[in-house]
């Protein structure tokens, strides 16, 4: 039965169950307790939840839906994937009459691919490509970072995409470090999605000092992304978040797990031990690189100065406004800015 790997203990963690989606490159599993139907666990189930602050060792029984559309084995199965199709339902659950999962209706058992049920948004979006590459030198000696191919794409077309496969089409790539190579292989690509305007630095202006120059062109809710990093998760989804929260800012954060090869103690008052943890795991959220600004922002950031965007957050914070953590998984979060991670060098370590 081909959900079997999809399924997973209700009292398995919040974390257990990341990983196992980052594993199976999934973002739904199917909880079952000795072969009972319990529920749906969404990645979206999981990101709520952090966002309200829960302990990534909290079990997933707290945090599913009961909401589940079902149907039964006696049920016309032509009927069950015509509702699927209505609501436009990525699976549902095939049950006994005592409620154990024999079967699962996936969409694409349907129509033969895989559901975009991602709600389309059309907002700008930033690239901050002006930088000089140096992590991937001597690669960006020859090419500007932007260029550097990964797989049968660039890495900006690769992020270009993913806001288009969003909804996206308004692009702003600020440019810098070999800025005539950017501009002339997107003009030749002649792409009829990618709707760019550029602006150029005439100087590094760190992380943010660029878009001071942006003030009098957007005028709505907007992204901004590194040009080095790629994030698999519907962006839409980070967008609503950002505006049902008001924030001024909202930074997409991937959860980072480590692996303390030790076994770590803690010690109290006169040295006494309270507690021993052999091998623990520690969990960060990482910054992706990848934001939600409100235009009111680019007033903030200083003109023709270095200002980076961690400078912005600070300064924002420091007048009450909102900042925001929208978090993804550690693996819908890939890092193309280091040489050891672009896929064609990583053949030849």
């Amino acid at each position: 039965m081909l959900y079997r790997d999809r399924t997973i203990n209700p009292k398995s963690t919040i974390l257990d169950s990341l990983k196992k989606m980052d594993t199976l490159d999934k973002k739904l599993l199917i909880v079952i307790d000795n072969e009972k139907f319990i529920g749906l666990l969404s990645i979206g189930d999981i990101q709520r939840a952090i966002i309200k602050n829960l302990s990534l060792e909290t079990q997933i029984i707290k945090i599913i839906r009961d909401d589940i559309l079902v149907t039964y084995e006696d049920d016309n199965i032509d009927t069950a994937k015509a509702e699927m199709v209505k609501e436009r339902i990525e699976c549902m659950p095939v049950l006994d009459k005592n409620n154990n999962l024999i079967d699962v209706i996936f969409w694409e058992d349907i129509v033969g691919s895989i559901i975009d049920l991602r709600e389309k948004i059309n907002v700008p979006v930033v690239i901050m490509a002006g930088g000089e590459g140096t992590r991937l030198k001597p690669l960006t000696n020859i090419l500007p970072k932007p260029l550097i191919p990964i797989f049968d794409k660039t890495i900006i077309e690769d992020i270009m995409d993913q806001f288009v496969k969003a909804g996206c089409n308004e692009f702003y790539i600020s440019v810098n470090y070999k800025a005539d190579m950017i501009r002339h292989y997107l003009q030749d690509l002649n792409n009829p999605s990618y709707h760019i305007q550029y602006f150029q630095e005439e100087k590094p202006l760190g992380t943010a000092g660029s878009l001071y120059l942006l003030l009098e062109s957007i005028s709505t809710t907007f992204f901004v992304t590194n040009c080095d990093i790629i994030i698999k998760q519907d962006l839409g989804e980070v967008y609503k978040y950002h505006k049902e929260n008001k924030n001024d800012i909202t930074l997409v954060a991937a959860l980072k797990h480590y692996q303390i090869p030790y076994g770590t103690i803690e010690s109290g008052v006169d040295g006494i031990l309270t507690s021993l943890s052999e091998k623990p795991e520690i969990t960060f959220k990482i910054n992706s690189g990848v934001y939600i600004l409100e235009p009111k922002t680019l007033s903030i950031i200083p003109k023709d100065e270095f200002f980076n965007i961690t400078d912005l957050i600070i300064k924002i914070k420091k007048r009450k406004g909102r900042v925001g953590i929208f978090p993804i998984s550690e693996k819908s979060w890939q890092d193309y800015g280091l040489l050891e991670n672009i896929p064609f060098i990583n053949k030849c370590i």
